[in-house]
């Protein structure tokens, strides 16, 4: 697995939750300024120094609970508030998004590409606020020193440790079923058709050649779809043309987006029941996200007050109804270890914990019922 995959996937996914937000925040009509504000300290979280240092360190890739509690911690970084059951749908569909855009990716290399389609994006929504466009140039400046000069193996590494994370992740979603491009399984549909990779050849012909290298004969055959040349390449400078459309926002035509939890099929569950045996690596890994979540300095609303609760579902009932009938196999369930045998991961644990628990009733994910992160962790 590769070890630079970790930024890659949280600054896409990232990008994708602040897609679907800024789509549900327009729909439920919350005022320009809240939703805003909103926008800015989410934003201005995901791209804090102490945290992105930490995320862009070599590591392995984290579990699905752990990368969870982080977008956890991000969506409730401002006034707006989520509950479990449209914590779990964002969750969802920023997770289903990301996995299609990774699938469709002509060549490896091109996951940089939508991962600036999606930092392209986040810049547009802070472009007025200087000391948070700040904040994401310094990213666009890591992710070209770190990931412009990989080989094309590394990324295909870095392709296949996503395609690894999401692989057992089949939730369907609505628009992707209107379109066509998912299976009632939740399985992608992958098109026969369309630019191939920049760099390669329409397929349909194959040429012989003698052993002095001259060509001796071509063959034709059906290649089974309608291919084109790709006309250029993207680019991968700060500003410049991406070609590739994926990563832009699917959701700038106002439509209904919904998860449908049937999709789920029985491998998937039957995965999730293996995962939950104890896991000897869980300890390093909790450690790894205690130091990742030191860095997210979130501050404290203002006024209490001014909070409002986004609902990601067409009704309160309906948010209620996927609450009670979300499946156990797709919960994000405690990471189990005695935190409290390391001094010093207790104290990085002590200190993630403090930070959480200062939040208050900031956010229903987080509760404040133990003293342990053990404690904070059973809310997922």
């Amino acid at each position: 697995m590769s070890s630079r995959t970790l930024p890659l996937l949280f600054i896409n996914l990232g990008g994708e939750m602040l897609y679907i937000l800024d789509q549900r925040l327009r729909a439920q009509n919350i005022p320009a300024d809240k939703a805003k504000k909103v926008m800015n300290d989410i934003i201005s979280t995901m791209f804090n120094k102490k945290f992105l240092d930490e995320l862009f360190k070599p590591q392995e890739l984290y579990s699905k609970k752990a990368l969870r509690t982080v977008f956890d911690r991000l969506a409730h970084a401002s006034i707006m508030r989520l509950n479990q059951a449209s914590m779990d749908k964002l969750y969802d569909l920023m997770t289903m998004a990301f996995k299609y855009q990774v699938l469709l990716c002509p060549r490896p290399k091109d996951i940089l590409l939508v991962s600036f389609n999606h930092m392209d994006a986040i810049k547009e929504f802070v472009k007025d606020i200087p000391c948070i466009l700040t904040q994401v140039d310094e990213t666009y400046q890591q992710l070209i020193q770190i990931y412009t000069n990989l080989s094309s193996g590394e990324f295909q590494l870095i392709r296949q440790t996503l395609l690894i994370f999401f692989q057992d992740m089949h939730i369907r979603v609505s628009i992707f079923l209107k379109d066509k491009v998912q299976n009632s399984n939740g399985r992608f549909v992958l098109p026969t058709s369309g630019p191939v990779p920049y760099g390669t050849q329409v397929p349909g012909l194959i040429r012989m050649f003698s052993c002095t290298g001259k060509e001796v004969s071509r063959l034709q055959f059906s290649n089974g779809g309608n291919y084109n040349a790709a006309i250029r390449e993207g680019s991968f400078e700060i500003f410049g043309d991406r070609v590739t459309k994926l990563g832009t926002n699917m959701y700038s035509v106002s439509r209904p987006v919904e998860t449908l939890m049937s999709g789920t099929s029985t491998n998937s569950a039957q995965h999730a029941k293996v995962n939950m045996a104890p896991n000897p690596l869980a300890k390093e890994e909790l450690n790894l996200l205690a130091r990742l979540m030191g860095g997210l300095e979130v501050q404290k609303p203002g006024n209490a007050d001014n909070g409002f609760r986004v609902n990601l579902f067409a009704t309160d009932e309906e948010e209620e109804e996927a609450f009670i009938s979300r499946p156990d196999e797709l919960s994000y369930g405690v990471i189990k270890i005695q935190a409290t045998q390391d001094q010093q991961a207790s104290a990085e644990l002590a200190k993630i914990l403090g930070e959480f628990s200062e939040s208050g009733d900031q956010s229903p994910i987080i509760s404040s019922k133990g003293d342990e992160l053990l404690a904070m962790m059973d809310g997922l």
